[in-house]
């Protein structure tokens, strides 16, 4: 192929993108993503990896937005090529490379019978799921019986799907760690290039967000249920916000008050009833309501109106957080609660574009989401409604790992949820994932470290023992008590000579108290303490600690958590404590969990 004249430049980060695909897809046929945030220029990427490309290239997105966009990118550098989407009124591919909408592709397969297609582009590759049944798969399958070598390339700002998680397996780094995002199958096998949102907004690719996280009013869904990926159901959102107008009436005229100096706003609210209402406060005129079932055409007039400034406002309803693209807006207002930082993130990006005059955007949360902009995602279900990202290191391999935790008012970390270590290192040509495990069920027979979910010791293959068993067992012994622990302190004792020593008390919700202590005078006492104590109940084993004596255990108790359990068995006249039962699922009642 002959080649082009490129008349444009390619930031430098960009090009490290375009580089990545290349280097990844000389050495290996597994499918890739990209990860770029909002308004990173994915379009420029892709023109350029389709001005390279030696062979056929189709790009693939799912609304004829982002097909119109693409392909206008791409021709705007000189370069010619094809559009396919009914859509957009053409269905065409004669040319080296063609945009397309994945449903009109879908629909027009034998379009595509050329076995010179390398290379697959799939715009916001988040919404390609594992159903062999989907519309991409069925491109996908289509073009590799006539190519087996096929290159598939994704392109996303938000690498995770609610219901699914993470789209890849291997987040690859330069270094050669990497991080195991998911042990499940996906079609993307590893993520080969991510670029950080506060690197473009450092370096003024993009425009500075200006948060407004505690307005004076917003609204309270930590009171409502959630499924088990985070999301409230419309009914319990409506019913809430049912006696919440006096709220929503407050929040949408702070709203237009902070309008009053900005150029464009854009209203996320949490259902279409939602919607409607906030629609009926803003004024009349500079207002468009965008909902699922807005009539395209009608959409399009809008959408269109307000990209011209004909329109200040634009509430919508969970249809507007990618795919679009107007960089005069600087106001967003949060009214809906997110289920995922990457959400928020697309939320957040829709206001971060460049644009003339722009100084700022402003992003009020009225929703309580608490995510921070620059979080990274981490890739499950909120534990806690009041959760955040944390980043705990790994001291066995140094990895940064991103989990769900609780800070407290100087950002300390109070609590963390994660279990294992999720970094990667590639070992005699395979992948290993890092052994050391921050939350852990120690084996009875080997003493290894396994899993909290584990049946069967990852060592030694033998049973691990079920804590109900256990605790059934213990309860069934006339000298053994257990008690549901709601409560530990951590004091300064004396033994009978005097010498000081740590007291931990446990306590049930009647007030019943066990009792264990420790001596710190050795360094064979603090091994006994690290041991019996301090490897399971450390919040964040990953922090060095040293309990080299009782005024730096006192003084720093709050790096320890409670057991979920507590067994002990009589003995003369104290009770002696056989186990602590952390991380604890079950049959049994916890005490923190309702009645």
């Amino acid at each position: 192929m002959p080649s082009k004249h490129i008349p444009f430049q390619l930031r430098p980060y960009q090009k490290d993108a375009v580089r990545s695909v290349i280097s990844h897809f000389r050495l290996s046929d597994d499918p890739a993503l990209i990860v770029l945030p909002t308004g990173a220029g994915k379009s420029l990427v892709i023109s350029e990896l389709g001005r390279i490309a030696r062979g056929r290239v189709l790009v693939l997105a799912h609304v004829k937005e982002l097909v119109e966009q693409n392909h206008a990118k791409y021709e705007s550098y000189d370069l010619k090529a094809s559009i396919f989407s009914a859509g957009l009124g053409k269905k065409e591919a004669v040319e080296q490379v063609v945009f397309g909408s994945v449903q009109s592709v879908v629909r027009n397969l034998d379009s595509f019978d050329d076995e010179n297609f390398t290379l697959l582009v799939i715009d916001e590759c988040h919404r390609v799921s594992m159903e062999k049944s989907s519309s991409y798969h069925k491109v996908i399958d289509y073009l590799k019986e006539r190519n087996p070598r096929l290159k598939v390339l994704g392109l996303t700002a938000t690498p995770y799907r609610l219901g699914m998680g993470w789209l890849y397996q291997l987040q690859k780094k330069e270094d050669g760690k990497s991080t195991l995002r998911t042990e499940d199958k996906r079609f993307f096998k590893s993520c080969i290039y991510e670029l950080p949102l506060s690197y473009m907004i450092k370096n003024e690719f993009l425009t500075p967000p200006a948060m407004i996280n505690a307005p004076v009013v917003f609204y309270d869904f930590d009171q409502l249920a959630t499924d088990s990926f985070g999301r409230h159901s419309e009914t319990d959102l409506n019913q809430l916000l049912k006696g919440e107008k006096r709220a929503t009436k407050q929040i949408i005229k702070q709203v237009i008050k902070e309008a009053e100096c900005r150029e464009g706003v854009m209203v996320f609210a949490s259902t279409v009833e939602h919607a409607e209402e906030i629609f009926g406060y803003l004024p009349q005129g500079e207002v468009a309501l965008i909902i699922g079932d807005t009539d395209n055409k009608e959409r399009d007039r809008l959408i269109n109106a307000f990209k011209c400034r004909e329109l200040k406002y634009l509430v919508n309803v969970s249809v507007l957080t990618t795919g679009f693209d107007a960089p005069h807006v600087d106001l967003i207002a949060i009214l809906r609660p997110t289920e995922s930082v990457s959400l928020y993130q697309q939320i957040a990006g829709r206001g971060l574009r460049l644009s003339e005059g722009k100084d700022d955007c402003l992003i009020i949360d009225y929703a309580g989401n608490r995510y921070n902009l620059f979080s990274p995602e981490v890739g499950e279900p909120k534990p806690d409604s009041k959760a955040v990202p944390v980043i705990v290191p790994c001291p066995a391999c140094g990895h940064d790992n991103s989990f769900w935790g609780l800070v407290d008012g100087d950002d300390d970390l109070i609590e963390h949820y994660g279990r294992r270590c999720k970094g990667i290192e590639e070992f005699e040509g395979e992948w290993v994932q890092c052994d050391f495990r921050y939350r852990f069920k120690e084996c009875d027979q080997c003493g290894a470290e396994n899993d909290i979910a584990a049946r069967k010791c990852h060592q030694c293959q033998k049973a691990m023992v079920d804590p109900d068993k256990k605790l059934r067992d213990a309860l069934n012994l006339k000298d053994c008590m257990v008690i549901r622990c709601s409560g530990m302190t951590i004091s300064q004792d004396s033994d009978k000579k005097g010498q000081k020593r740590i007291k931990v008390s446990y306590f049930d919700e009647d007030g019943t108290e066990l009792n264990e202590f420790f001596k710190l005078d050795t360094s064979a006492q603090q091994g006994a303490f690290y041991h019996h104590f301090g490897k399971q109940a450390l919040i964040n084993r990953a922090e060095p600690f040293r309990a080299d004596s009782v005024e730096t255990v006192i003084n720093q108790q709050k790096k320890f958590r409670k057991p979920d359990f507590v067994v002990a068995k009589k003995e003369k006249h104290y009770w002696c404590i056989l186990e602590k039962i952390f991380d604890y699922q079950g049959a049994f009642r916890k005490a923190e969990d309702a009645f």
